[in-house]
């Protein structure tokens, strides 16, 4: 197994300092930045940590400076609260001294009530479209540069995306993005990696989303985007390593910042989790 592969354990893989205080690395594979996913997933994984017998529901987080992937990233778990139903934990990121990402995240134990949901898009099931090696073969050859090269590079998730056409065709579209994602190999059973591993998945194109409208992508370098703030909410059980749709729309952009939403499924139409961020995505006119 590559390294890359076999990266989403590794980079779960925190290392104990201290009572509430742990040790995350970045995969060396040339990124100028560290991954946004991968501080909310590290972040993620250190609260679960600190809490047993209880998952995460739901978490809040931003991101305030760029992570070095040189460097290791040092995680600091504050025990809010231990209910008797419900837990809360508050995690920063640091970095040479300096906090680079706030989170707060919500444990609560099983139990029934009411349920509904939204249904599942209408879209083709990930084995109706290209796998990697089909899109290399296929479909990039006809995308822009910068767009081969985000999803020619290799990642610890695959990505199949249904309408990967309209980086192709351009102008002005509907802002929705529908992408189907799952961990490249199988992962271990417990259900706290599950949950850090989506939250790694989760920021990824969703930015991207909020550009649909406008005509343009976070790939054109007269965009400069960014993630802002990031939430997460998990409604049922799922499993990272089998496909989920990761649905995703905006319906806002003001104030170089742009709003989306993502829903995601598993492929029996049942709704997993939903995601929001805002994100930077300010026009720079000095390029041309």
């Amino acid at each position: 197994m590559s390294q890359i592969s076999d990266s989403l354990m590794s980079i779960l893989d925190l290392e104990p300092l201290e009572r509430n205080l742990f040790r995350g690395r970045s995969p060396q594979i040339g990124w100028p930045r560290v991954f946004g996913g991968q501080v909310i997933g590290q972040a993620l994984y250190a609260a679960c940590k600190t809490v047993e017998d209880r998952q995460p529901h739901s978490l809040h987080a931003y991101f305030l400076l760029p992570g070095d992937p040189e460097i290791p990233i040092v995680y600091e778990v504050d025990r809010l609260r231990d209910g008797r139903s419900f837990t809360t934990r508050r995690v920063l990121a640091i970095q040479k001294g300096e906090a680079i990402f706030a989170m707060s995240a919500s444990f609560q134990i099983e139990e029934p009530g009411y349920e509904h949901q939204m249904p599942m898009p209408a879209v083709p099931m990930p084995e109706e479209l290209p796998d990697r090696e089909e899109m290399k073969r296929s479909v990039l050859p006809h995308m822009p540069k910068a767009v081969r090269a985000y999803y020619e590079r290799e990642r610890p998730i695959e990505v199949r995306p249904v309408e990967l056409a309209r980086y192709a065709t351009g102008g002005k579209m509907e802002p929705k993005f529908n992408v189907w994602i799952k961990a490249m190999h199988p992962l271990p059973d417990d259900p706290a990696i599950h949950r850090s591993v989506l939250a790694y998945a989760s920021d990824l194109m969703l930015l991207d989303s909020s550009l649909i409208a406008h005509g343009t992508t976070v790939f054109d370098q007269k965009i400069q985007g960014a993630s802002l703030d990031h939430a997460l909410w998990f409604h049922r059980p799922f499993r990272a390593d089998e496909w989920l749709l990761y649905a995703q729309d905006s319906p806002s952009t003001s104030g170089a910042r742009g709003f989306s939403r993502g829903l995601v499924f598993d492929r029996q139409g049942r709704l997993v989790a939903s995601v929001a961020q805002e994100g930077l995505i300010r026009p720079r006119p000095d390029i041309a």
